[in-house]
């Protein structure tokens, strides 16, 4: 079926209002001549973390399964908003979630792995409406319960949903328009990337970099879907970056509180290391204070579950922040405790990687996002670390 898969992130949605400025893009598309429209949403911006920190209010020890339930309301009330204000524009549309996407996980609730997909329900709901409006982020494993494929991973089901359409390109809208040699938030001289590979933006997004999920990015590789990164501006959709099969970049990211934790012994920790490799969890091997130590540095809840199945007795040190110098295929890892330090080392080896860059210029639109988007992560990040 000939149908554009957009998706939109929770930066996205900073207000209300928001899901209208969206909706009139998708009317505008539709004017032009598209067809149908998939339009996959992340929860609002900062839901993710006010759900999750009413959970553990309630339950410090919530099963994943009653965790992830929890948490894919957000996704499923941004599905609702976004059809309500499509459809008061006068256009036939509808909401799918986890429950009638015709995705299916395993049961590694927090973090599921997708294990076969249906495309059925997706291509009744486009014969009957021009837009279908899917709840990123979400599916349900074989007995039918809801299952959560980890933080950020709407892009996975975005991309999931173009490769059963077969459709061979899927826009990913952000508050950035795409993939630049930082993070232009905290390191205002990043350069925005014309183009780049599936292999190089994957690596990039293991070690910090939030534009796109790693995995969302595998899967694009393996059924050959190029990501079109875009962003919506008051000028209207500006395209930044293409991921394909080809191209690289020099670049420098920054993961904060990556988790440390200690080790009895060296096997230990490369049996650990071992693990979540299989799992596809990015981990840094080091030594702190002289001993073994791993550090996790994404989907640290999912990690620290499959460690707590093994048995292990494990110290937590604390957090760091992984600074990562990404030049080809060399990698070099900083762990910092202080996060300003951190930030101000991550634009020393920027400045010495692309010596003379100016700012990227920002839209007045973007500039009020980022104010507005760095707000909300810090109330994200302090509901996370201080739940009531």
């Amino acid at each position: 079926m000939n149908a554009s898969v957009l998706k939109f992130g929770g930066s996205s949605f900073l207000d209300p209002q928001d899901y209208g400025r969206v909706a009139g893009h998708i009317a505008d598309r539709l004017a032009a001549g598209e067809k149908k429209i998939v339009a996959v949403v992340s929860a609002m911006s900062g839901t993710t973390g006010n759900l999750k920190a009413v959970m553990l209010d309630v339950n410090k020890q919530a099963s994943p399964s009653n965790l992830d339930a929890a948490l894919a309301t957000g996704e499923m009330l941004s599905a609702c908003l976004l059809e309500a204000a499509v459809s008061r524009l006068g256009i036939p549309v509808t909401s799918l979630n986890g429950y009638s996407l015709g995705i299916c996980t395993n049961s590694d609730f927090g973090r599921a792995s997708l294990e076969n997909v249906d495309s059925k329900p997706i291509i009744a709901a486009l014969q009957g409406h021009d837009v279908v409006v899917a709840a990123g982020g979400q599916a349900i494993d074989h007995s039918g319960r809801l299952t959560m494929l980890g933080r950020n991973s709407s892009d996975l089901t975005a991309i999931a949903i173009a490769s059963m359409l077969e459709e061979n390109a899927c826009e990913i809208y952000s508050d950035v328009p795409g993939v630049y040699t930082a993070d232009p938030y905290i390191v205002p001289r990043a350069q925005l990337i014309p183009e780049i590979g599936y292999g190089a933006i994957a690596q990039m997004s293991r070690h910090g970099a939030k534009v796109l999920h790693h995995r969302a990015v595998n899967y694009a590789e393996k059924h050959a879907v190029t990501i079109v990164c875009k962003s919506l501006t008051g000028d209207g959709a500006v395209t930044g970056t293409i991921v394909t099969g080809h191209g690289n970049a020099r670049s420098v990211t920054v993961a904060r509180d990556a988790a440390v934790i200690a080790c009895g012994s060296f096997a230990e920790r490369d049996n650990l290391h071992a693990l979540l490799d299989r799992h596809d969890i990015s981990t840094i091997c080091t030594e702190v204070n002289d001993g073994p130590s791993i550090c996790i540095v994404g989907d640290i809840d999912f990690a620290m579950h499959l460690v707590a199945l093994t048995g292990t007795r494990l110290i937590s040190i604390g957090s760091r922040t992984v600074v990562t110098e990404i030049d080809s295929s060399v990698l070099r890892v900083h762990l910092d405790g202080d996060y300003e330090r951190a930030i101000s080392l991550a634009r020393q080896i920027h400045e010495q990687m692309y010596p003379g860059a100016v700012d990227e210029i920002f839209g007045s639109r973007m500039a009020k996002q980022r104010s507005a988007y760095s707000s909300l992560l810090v109330r994200e990040d302090n509901a996370l670390r201080n739940p009531q």
